[in-house]
C-alpha cells in the first residue's frame, strides 16, 4: 500500500503515549487543573472492530487525546455528548479509502518510529488548550459534543462539532426491537397552509452544517460541496461511505434549492434520512426465522414475494447472491399496517437497504419509500407519495403508456413558469405528464428534452403528492438540476455511455440510468411519451382540466386527513400501508422522524439492467388494462425493452 508509514507514523512504541500522558498530566497539575487525561493514536486499529470499544483507557471521568501524526484531538470532555471511541469511529469514517482499507481489511501497517511532534512545549500548550476548555474558553456547548484540532508543528486550533454516533457500542443506546414499540398513532397535524405538506418551515430545524459535514468527524462525510457551476439551481452535494464486505460502498446526498444556505440545510435532512435508513441503529432485529415457521405461529408479515424478487438468471449470473425461498431464516423487523392497524414483520433487507450481513441479502434495496419530516404523519405522507411516484413511473415507462401532456405554461407559480423559462435559454424544453395509473394522487413526470437532439439528449424527474403544483414543481426540480450538466457529463463519458446504449447489461449502477439517455440514439426508447422527433403532437392539458372537480383528493388543513385519504386511496386497490420506524436518537432531538413506507404489490424501483425486479412482477402486465388505459394485459413484447430512466 502506498505511503504505509502514514498509517502508524504516530504510533511508536505504546509506551509513548504513556508517556506524553504522564507528561500532560504534570503540566495540567502545574497548572491547577489536575485531571486525568486519555492519550491514544489513531489509524492503528480498526475504530469499527466488533472489540474496539474494549481497548484499554476508557476512563469515563478523562479527557480523551487522540494523536494523528502532526495533529492532537482534544475532546469530548467527560460529561458531554459522545466518546472517544465516538470519534475513532467518525474519524476513520471520513478517512481516505487507502487508509480504511488499510485499517478494515487488515494491510501491511507498522509503526514507524516515534513522533517528532510530542516536543515539551506542544505538551505545554496541550495542557493549556485542556485547562482553558475545562475553564469554559472556547466555543460554547451545543447539543453535540466539541473536538478542538491542535496542530502541534504550528499550534493552530480548530473547533468541530462532534455527532454521537448511534451504534457506538461503549455509549450508544438501543432500544429492543419489538411490538409494541412499532405500534404507531397518527395525530392530528395542522398545517401551516392546506398546500404545504411541510409542518415546520427548514429554517426552523437546527441545522448548521459543520456537524455533518467536516474533515475531522463530520458525521454524513468530509464536506460539503457547492455546485458554483449550475445556472439552474444552488445545488450542493455530500457523500459518506459504509463498508459492505470488501467495498465501500459511496452514499450520495444533497439538496436543490435557489440559495446555498437552503440546499445545504436540504442535503443534510437528506443525508440524515440515508443514514438512517441504510441500517437499524436504533433498534436491532430481534426476530431470525423463515418465512414458512413464523406463518405457522400466525404471525402477520410482508411476503417479501409481494414486494418482487431477482429473475432465475440473475441468481445463475450471481450465485453468492442466494434467492429467496420461504424456508430460508432471515431477519426481521417490526413494522406497523396502517390497513390493519397492527404491527406486522418486515423482513430487515426490504427495508433497511445496507444492513451488515452480506448473507441475508436476497435483493438489493433502495431508499424508495424513506422520508424525514417534523411529525410522524409528515413523513409517512412523503414516504408513501414516493413510493406510489416510483410505481406509476416504472408502469408509464415498461408499459409504454400514452400520458396526457401538461400545459405548463398554465402553472400558478411563477417560479415553476420562470424556471421552464430558463431551461429554454440553455436549449432544453421542459415537457410534464399526468401519470396517474392506478390511484388519484396526482403522479408528474418531467422530461427535459433537448431541442436540437444532440448530446445530453433528454432527462426526467418525477413527483407526487395532492398538491399537483407541489408535484410537478418536485418533476422541475430534478429535471432543472440535471439538465445543464447533462451535455458535459455526456460528452466526457461518450465511450462508456454508448456501451451502454449498444448493451443494457453495461447499466449496472444508480447513475447509469439517467446518463444513458444522454446518448441521443436513446431517445428512441422514449418516443411512446413524448412522440417521434417533428411528429404532431396532440393538445396539451391545463392543470384544472386534469386535477380538477373531484379528479383529485383535495388538500385540506390537516396532514393527518390528507395522509389517510392518500392511505385509503391505495387500500382501496388491495394494497397495504406499512411503515418502520427508522428515527435515530440524534434526529428525535432536533424534531425529526424518519420512516420506511412499504406498499407490497407495487413496482419497486431497481438500478441496474439484470435487477429490474418490476419486469416480473404481475402488476406491470396488469395495471394498465385495469386503469382503462389498455384493453388487455400486456405481454413481454409489448414491454419496453430498455432501461428506466428513473434519476
Amino acid at each position: 500500500m502506498t505511503g504505509v508509514e502514514d498509517v502508524n507514523h504516530t504510533t511508536g512504541p505504546g509506551a509513548e503515549h504513556a508517556e506524553a500522558a504522564e507528561r500532560l498530566a504534570r503540566a495540567l497539575a502545574e497548572l491547577g487543573t489536575p485531571v486525568p487525561v486519555d492519550v491514544a493514536p489513531l489509524g492503528t486499529r480498526d475504530a469499527f472492530a466488533a472489540d474496539a470499544h474494549r481497548e484499554p483507557g476508557a476512563d469515563p471521568a478523562a479527557v480523551g487525546i487522540r494523536l494523528y501524526g502532526r495533529h492532537a484531538l482534544v475532546g469530548p470532555l467527560p460529561g458531554r455528548r459522545g466518546c472517544g471511541h465516538c470519534l475513532a469511529r467518525r474519524w476513520q469514517a471520513v478517512r481516505s479509502v487507502a487508509l480504511r482499507e488499510a485499517l478494515e481489511l487488515g494491510g501491511p501497517t507498522r509503526a514507524a518510529g516515534a513522533s517528532p511532534h510530542l516536543t515539551p512545549f506542544a505538551i505545554t500548550a496541550l495542557a493549556g488548550l485542556v485547562a482553558a476548555r475545562l475553564d469554559g474558553g472556547g466555543p460554547p456547548d451545543t447539543v453535540h459534543g466539541l473536538v478542538q484540532l491542535c496542530d502541534l508543528r504550528t499550534l493552530g486550533v480548530r473547533h468541530y462539532p462532534l455527532v454521537a454516533d448511534p451504534e457506538c457500542p461503549r455509549c450508544g443506546r438501543r432500544v429492543p426491537d419489538t411490538a409494541e414499540a412499532a405500534t404507531l398513532e397518527l395525530r392530528p397535524t395542522p398545517k401551516r397552509r392546506p398546500d404545504s405538506f411541510r409542518v415546520r418551515d427548514i429554517a426552523s430545524y437546527d441545522l448548521p452544517v459543520e456537524p455533518y459535514a467536516n474533515p475531522v468527524c463530520g458525521a454524513l462525510g468530509p464536506s460539503v460541496v457547492y455546485d458554483v457551476s449550475s445556472t439552474s439551481t444552488s445545488a450542493t452535494i455530500g457523500c459518506f461511505s459504509l463498508r459492505s464486505g470488501d467495498y465501500l460502498r459511496e452514499t450520495f446526498w444533497g439538496g436543490h434549492a435557489d440559495s446555498f444556505a437552503e440546499s445545504a440545510r436540504i442535503g443534510v435532512l437528506e443525508g440524515l434520512e440515508r443514514y438512517a435508513g441504510m441500517r437499524p441503529r436504533a433498534r436491532a432485529a430481534a426476530v431470525r426465522e423463515s418465512l414458512t415457521t413464523l406463518r405457522e405461529h400466525g404471525e402477520a408479515l410482508v411476503d417479501p414475494r409481494a414486494c418482487g424478487l431477482y429473475s432465475a438468471d440473475f441468481h445463475h449470473a450471481n450465485p453468492h447472491v442466494r434467492p429467496f425461498t420461504p424456508d430460508r431464516t432471515i431477519p426481521w423487523v417490526w413494522g406497523y399496517s396502517l390497513r390493519d392497524r397492527r404491527p406486522v414483520l418486515v423482513p430487515e433487507v426490504l427495508t433497511y437497504y445496507h444492513t451488515p450481513g452480506l448473507e441475508n441479502r436476497f435483493v438489493q434495496e433502495s431508499s424508495n419509500g424513506c422520508a424525514s419530516g417534523g411529525a410522524l404523519e409528515e413523513a409517512v405522507y412523503f414516504g408513501l407519495m414516493e413510493v406510489i411516484e416510483r410505481d406509476a413511473f416504472l408502469l408509464a415507462w415498461y408499459g409504454r403508456a400514452e400520458l396526457p401532456e401538461i400545459d405548463v405554461r398554465g402553472s400558478n407559480r411563477r417560479a415553476t413558469r420562470h424556471m421552464v423559462d430558463r431551461l429554454e435559454m440553455y436549449g432544453y424544453e421542459a415537457r410534464f405528464f399526468d401519470t396517474r395509473i392506478t390511484f388519484p394522487v396526482p403522479v408528474v413526470t418531467g422530461v427535459a428534452e433537448r431541442y436540437d437532439g444532440g448530446p445530453g439528449r433528454m432527462c426526467f424527474g418525477a413527483g407526487a403528492g395532492l398538491d399537483p403544483e407541489a408535484a410537478l414543481a418536485g418533476a422541475l426540480c430534478e429535471i432543472a438540476t440535471d439538465a445543464v450538466n447533462l451535455p458535459g457529463r455526456t460528452e466526457r463519458d461518450e465511450s462508456r455511455l454508448r456501451a451502454m446504449a449498444a448493451d443494457f447489461h453495461e447499466v449496472r449502477a444508480l447513475h447509469d440510468h439517467p446518463l444513458a439517455y444522454g446518448v441521443p440514439e436513446m431517445g428512441v426508447h422514449a418516443e411512446f411519451l413524448l412522440g417521434a422527433p417533428g411528429a404532431p403532437r396532440p393538445p396539451r392539458r391545463s392543470m384544472a382540466d386534469l386535477y380538477g372537480g373531484g379528479a383529485a383528493p383535495a388538500p385540506s388543513s390537516d396532514l393527518r386527513t390528507d395522509l389517510l385519504a392518500c392511505v385509503d386511496a391505495v387500500t382501496a386497490h388491495g394494497f397495504d400501508v406499512v411503515v418502520v420506524d427508522q428515527t435515530m436518537p440524534q434526529q428525535r432531538e432536533l424534531g425529526l422522524t424518519t420512516v420506511s413506507v412499504l406498499v407490497p404489490g407495487l413496482l419497486p424501483i431497481d438500478f441496474g439492467w439484470t435487477r429490474q425486479r418490476a419486469l416480473g412482477m404481475p402488476r406491470l402486465r396488469t395495471a394498465l388494462r385495469e386503469a382503462g388505459m389498455r384493453e388487455h394485459d400486456l405481454t413481454d413484447g409489448d414491454l419496453n425493452p430498455a432501461p428506466h430512466p428513473f434519476p
